[in-house]
């Protein structure tokens, strides 16, 4: 773990250095294989790999002034956490891109099951039609164990993020800025909701970096990254949801969009997307679930089958599901007592099969293997 620890310095030290991307790096680890060894590099070397003059300087500088412990402990005071190249926790579907990031900050965590990911990205102006489909998809995906990355934009990211917390999913949001600079500010409480438990917040960005146009295109290609599949809800012709379309085409990710009303401009990107062949055209989640092969992902992963262990949880599974059912309802369904509802409602929590999303609601977070008769009785 120490030697963990002093080799994140130089990555971090990489990071704060300006036109030193992650080429530049990848030349310098191919000929020392060591990170430190890397940071240490001399100037001959640096000519030798073809770091341009204003790189080199930017280097040779950073080497001289930077505290690298100093610059560590100051992400690590704000419970950031950082994955790099070398960490076996980094997302393993990005690592495969072209030019993926040399380190992330990370605020919350990633799971095993964010390997099952979707992006859910489109414009920021969104219309009451785009609100409903996103709601819509993104709740299917949820429901069958997907996680949802989006950028935490306005409109539709916004809407994708809130809408898996409240069904109970995981989401992790991409940033354009620094990791402790959240943009919009007003998400600054959807990240923090984000973050406690239900997926990670992350960017390639250096503490205090503001959100600047030029950050989101390299922003874009991180979300596309870490999905099996981007799903464009409505996206203007030019707007960063196509960019976020064009990156995942280049990394061999599958493309679907809603169709919308032809003369509306939030439709017209997902609308040509569809017509030029680059976009599948679906009309809900399993639409998505099908063609990627997701149904019920949680099948596929080490804490997947859940049985329920008493009669009272196999009452309770005959009307769980993903939508949100109020515990009165659940007690009237089953016959059973508020009391015992309420108590075997926490025991699922505890056992990660239901989620509470607000108002006494509850939601099935993975579909169990019945191991009672619970078939529905007959009207």
């Amino acid at each position: 773990m120490l030697e963990k620890m002093s080799e994140d310095k130089y990555w971090l030290g990489f990071n704060l250095v300006k036109r030193v991307g992650p080429a530049k790096i990848q030349a310098l680890l191919s000929y020392y294989g060591d990170i430190q060894a890397a940071w240490e590099a001399d100037s001959a070397l640096l000519d030798k790999l073809g770091f341009d003059k204003r790189a080199k300087k930017n280097l040779i500088q950073a080497r001289k002034t930077l505290d690298l412990d100093q610059e560590l402990e100051k992400v690590r005071s704000k419970n950031i956490s950082i994955l790099t190249w070398d960490s076996p926790d980094y997302p393993s579907y990005l690592r495969e891109v072209d030019s993926p990031p040399p380190l992330l900050y990370v605020v919350g965590r990633f799971e095993e099951i964010d390997r099952w990911a979707v992006a859910v990205v489109g414009t920021r102006r969104v219309t009451p039609y785009g609100r409903q489909m996103t709601q819509e998809i993104v709740a299917g995906l949820v429901y069958n164990g997907v996680t949802i990355i989006s950028g935490l934009a306005r409109g539709v990211d916004a809407i994708a993020h809130k809408t898996a917390l409240e069904s109970g999913g995981r989401t992790i949001a991409v940033l354009g800025s620094g990791p402790d600079n959240v943009y919009p500010p007003e998400h600054r409480d959807l990240a923090r909701q984000i973050v406690r438990g239900r997926g990670a917040v992350i960017s390639e960005y250096p503490l205090g970096t503001e959100p600047d146009a030029k950050n989101f295109p390299p922003r874009n290609r991180i979300i596309s990254g870490l999905s099996l599949g981007v799903v464009v809800i409505e996206a203007g012709e030019r707007s960063g949801a196509t960019i976020t379309t064009k990156r995942a085409l280049e990394q061999g990710r599958e493309v679907f969009a809603v169709p919308g009303n032809l003369n509306s401009l939030a439709s017209r990107g997902t609308n040509r997307l569809i017509q030029r062949g680059e976009a599948k055209l679906i009309t809900n989640a399993d639409d998505v679930l099908e063609e990627l092969n997701l149904h019920m992902v949680f099948e596929h992963t080490a804490v997947q089958k859940a049985l329920p262990e008493t009669e009272d949880e196999a009452a309770l599974f005959e009307y769980l599901s993903g939508e949100p059912v109020h515990i009165d309802d659940l007690s009237r369904s089953t016959g059973l007592s508020s009391q015992v509802v309420s108590s075997t409602l926490t025991l699922l929590e505890l056992k990660g099969i239901v989620r509470q999303v607000g108002g006494m609601n509850y939601v099935m977070v993975r579909e169990p293997e019945p191991a009672y008769d619970v078939t529905p009785p007959a009207d």
